[in-house]
């Protein structure tokens, strides 16, 4: 079974169970498409990031309906005394308005248990689906997100979340290096800054899939249907 992706159809062996694969919605908290968060505060157009969540929605629904199918929230966030926080990564965020740490409209930017650190209620995760806290970029650093993927036999990854060119990005590296076959969403990601989204995308595609493949929530709904 494949799903229509661009350079190639996902996965690479045909070989898509709901048991060996798992959604990733990442860092669809407030702090990143919400009003008043770190997104928020540093000025950019939250549209651009919020774009990801009704298609979203639609293929958590999808899986959601599917026995034995694994879905993953990941929030970044880091402890209240913010020992977890590299010295230099407080800067920069302090230099563009958006200090992680200081107080903002959400509570504490990017700190765990804050309003803004929350995922959004629209795409809340539901009891039983795993939630993987994170305190940088990548969803496997610092994190047992590997051990809780090869304990379930998972190997196919299919990508959401924001931002395409930075949380999401990273992670599907990540996940290549580990030898996941991965596949990420134009429709159900999104970036600060549209020429990124794109960038990402096709970095994506190069090479003949140098990091997975790239499809939309449309062609994988399609596909997963059959597995209902």
């Amino acid at each position: 079974m494949f799903i229509q992706a661009d350079p190639y159809l996902y996965p690479y062996d045909g070989d898509l169970r709901a048991d060996n694969t798992a959604l990733i919605v990442i860092d669809m908290q407030t702090d990143f498409c919400g009003p008043g968060g770190y997104v928020d505060r540093m000025g950019y157009d939250l549209s651009l990031t919020r774009r990801a969540i009704e298609p979203i929605k639609r293929l958590l629904d999808t899986v959601r309906a599917i026995p034995g199918f694994t879905v993953i929230h990941t929030r970044e966030g880091h402890r209240p005394d913010l020992s977890d926080l590299p010295a230099n990564k407080r800067w920069r965020s302090k230099q563009i308005g958006a200090e992680i740490g200081s107080e903002g409209p959400a509570g504490r930017i990017l700190v765990r248990g804050e309003p803004g650190w929350q995922i959004i209620e629209e795409l809340a995760p539901l009891a039983g689906e795993v939630v993987i806290d994170k305190p940088g970029k990548g969803s496997f650093y610092a994190t047992d997100l590997d051990l809780i993927l090869r304990t379930r036999g998972i190997r196919n990854l299919i990508l959401t979340g924001i931002t395409t060119d930075v949380c999401v990005h990273t992670t599907m590296r990540e996940a290549n290096d580990r030898g996941y076959e991965c596949l990420i969403l134009e429709d159900c990601t999104g970036a600060t800054d549209p020429d990124n989204h794109r960038a990402a995308l096709h970095m994506v595609k190069m090479q003949g899939g140098v990091f997975g493949s790239v499809s939309d929530s449309e062609s994988v709904i399609a596909t997963l249907r059959s597995l209902s």
